[in-house]
């Protein structure tokens, strides 16, 4: 038996026993993001009812407004200092609903479920693809990471997930119906299995938690513009916005990734510039320059240099003198 699984078990009996609040009287500050992760959660159910009746319009909405909703509450958590187990716990539970299962009916009462058993796998994986990422991202949610990883993820987050995987919907909108053909039907199977897939790599994506933290103040009214005009392109154009944000954020990838990557080389390169090369593991250690009689100083001047006290060499196992 692994001698680490009873120290598990026996971390889980204490976490289980462990009081979801540490006080009994709560305040109500601590329970304003989960009013807003409830809301989302509902609008999440609502999508999946949608979804079965057909009204694929009501559906899509639905999951858009449970992403914004998604964006807000952990930082109205932040802000409030209302950040707490209990709503990390819910919140995991509803992005499960709202981005794993909730977008996979859709895409399957849409045009996978003509695929009978092969489409429902494919659903199927995205939905357990993005659970799995979640209890991965709860794992490492703890763990410590340098500053400059926080502007990443690691694969693909759950709400980009469900905005993207329903490309191939605000497409068939926009006049390019991919069930018209068999061969298009399996590229949208593909490519539902491939968003899936994306969620639970280690591929880094942008994920912006640095951008609200300070901003030049020759931004802010430039910002207030874009997002008002964002906002009036998907109230206006549902279907083109949304299609050409999953195209850019698709296109995105590569460069994310080799950003990535030179932020890391240039993280080793700072911190291998910071330790000596004695003092890194496996370097050979430097001998002292050899000094001959002449360059040696003389009895006078090591006594004047260290005081009138006398240096005594210890050897192990003798006695001190």
């Amino acid at each position: 038996m692994d001698p680490i699984v009873p120290q598990l078990e026996k971390e889980t009996r204490r976490r289980r026993r462990r009081r979801m609040f540490s006080h009994a009287r709560i305040p109500v500050r601590m329970m304003v993001p989960n009013f807003f992760t409830l809301l989302g959660l509902c609008a999440g159910l609502t999508s999946i009812r949608m979804s079965i009746e057909g009204r694929y319009d009501f559906a899509l909405a639905a999951i858009v407004f449970a992403a914004l909703l998604d964006g807000l509450d952990g930082r109205i958590a932040r802000l409030l200092k209302a950040s707490s187990r209990f709503g990390a716990e819910l919140d995991s539970l509803a992005d499960f609903v709202n981005f794993g299962v909730a977008p996979a009916i859709m895409i399957f009462t849409w045009g996978l479920g003509d695929h009978k058993s092969l489409g429902w796998i494919a659903v199927m994986l995205f939905a357990l693809a993005s659970a799995l990422r979640l209890a991965r991202f709860n794992t490492l949610i703890d763990d410590e990471r340098p500053k400059w990883q926080s502007d990443f993820f690691m694969g693909v987050p759950t709400p980009a997930a469900a905005i993207l995987v329903l490309l191939p919907i605000y497409l068939g909108h926009l006049g390019l119906d991919l069930r018209s053909s068999p061969v298009l039907l399996n590229l949208v199977l593909v490519y539902v299995m491939l968003i899936g897939l994306m969620m639970v790599s280690i591929l880094p994506t942008y994920s912006g938690k640095l951008l609200g933290e300070r901003i030049g103040r020759e931004w802010v009214l430039p910002l207030f513009i874009l997002a008002m005009l964002a906002v009036a392109c998907l109230l206006t154009y549902p279907y083109a916005t949304l299609a050409i944000a999953s195209v850019a954020y698709l296109a995105a990838v590569p460069w994310t990734w080799r950003r990535f990557r030179e932020l890391e080389h240039q993280h080793a390169s700072v911190v291998a510039g910071a330790v000596p090369a004695t003092s890194q593991p496996g370097a050979p250690p430097t001998e002292p320059p050899a000094t001959g009689a002449a360059d040696a100083p003389s009895e006078d001047k090591r006594n004047a240099t260290t005081g009138s006290a006398r240096v005594v060499e210890i050897r192990p196992g003798e006695p001190k003198r």
